[in-house]
């Protein structure tokens, strides 16, 4: 009973900023809405906008494509200096610290800094371009239809790699030194020792922050609109960028809400085919057999 009394008030909090949110949501997405009258019912007409949109539809094959290129990018980054961080070697403190510091920054601020430092005229990099003759540092970054996507994908990786770098680092550290030294005496190369036994070990916090980086993609959203705004053309537009639009732009707020739910539901599907497929949701120890 006492545990019970102790979960209320997180349970109430979770479900005035939570439930009732994604409840609401779901409802106004059978509602037309223009933000400031009285919301009108329309049934599925949000919902067969969305299948016969072909923006809706470009900007959910974008997020895709921003959801796989994050965990590509992020997760060997953050597995590799994560396993660097944890050693106990002189330094790797100092570097610890360094490598946190863009995830200290705020995401607009990190937008308009890489926006100055991306500028193909007046930007950091056009200037190392000439100076120092390095002809392939003097693109549109930003503007082209072949960098604009990757370029902002690797903003984020460079902002939340230290988030995921933190779990690695603390995942490394909880596995029992006496393992690799088990490793060492039966003569356990560096790579089999890595392969056959830290990555099992870590499987978990592989599958943490995996889901993490999945869930977060899907939701991007700053960074897009004050760099590209889903230029140029759409090829940067998320879904997120279009639920906006639809909402604050042509006061669409109920198509927004199905769009919203669309976000939701990929969201949710994401986490849970990653969970299924990597066992996680079993919860076996990670040090089965081990006294």
């Amino acid at each position: 009973m006492a545990d019970l009394v102790g979960l209320g008030p997180i349970t109430i909090l979770y479900g005035v900023f939570v439930l009732v949110p994604i409840v609401g949501l779901g409802v106004l997405s059978f509602f037309r809405w223009n933000g400031l009258g009285t919301p009108h019912w329309a049934g599925l007409a949000n919902w067969r906008e969305f299948v016969n949109d072909p923006i809706a539809h470009q900007c959910l094959v974008v997020t895709l494509k921003v959801v796989i290129l994050s965990w590509l990018i992020q997760t060997p980054l953050s597995l590799a200096l994560g396993l660097f961080v944890a050693g106990r070697q002189r330094w790797r403190t100092v570097y610890a610290t360094i490598f946190v510091l863009p995830l200290l920054l705020s995401t607009a601020g990190v937008s308009l800094m890489w926006g100055a430092l991306l500028n193909p005229s007046l930007g950091g990099l056009a200037y190392l371009a000439h100076t120092w003759h390095i002809s392939w540092l003097e693109q549109n970054w930003l503007g082209s239809l072949n960098l604009a996507l990757p370029t902002l994908v690797v903003i984020l990786s460079w902002q939340f790699i230290p988030f995921h770098t933190l779990l690695y680092q603390m995942g490394r550290r909880n596995i029992p030194e006496v393992l690799y030294e088990a490793a060492a005496v039966d003569g356990a190369s560096h790579w089999q020792t890595f392969w056959h036994l830290t990555l099992p070990q870590l499987r978990y916090t592989i599958v943490t922050s995996s889901v993490l980086i999945v869930v977060g993609s899907l939701t991007y959203f700053d960074i897009f609109y004050i760099l590209t705004d889903g230029g140029p053309g759409n090829e940067t537009r998320v879904l997120s960028l279009w639920m906006y639009s639809q909402a604050f732009q042509y006061d669409n707020f109920g198509y927004a809400a199905a769009l919203g739910v669309v976000v939701g539901v990929l969201a949710i599907l994401a986490a849970g085919l990653i969970i299924r497929l990597t066992g996680f949701g079993s919860l076996r120890s990670e040090q089965a057999g081990i006294a």
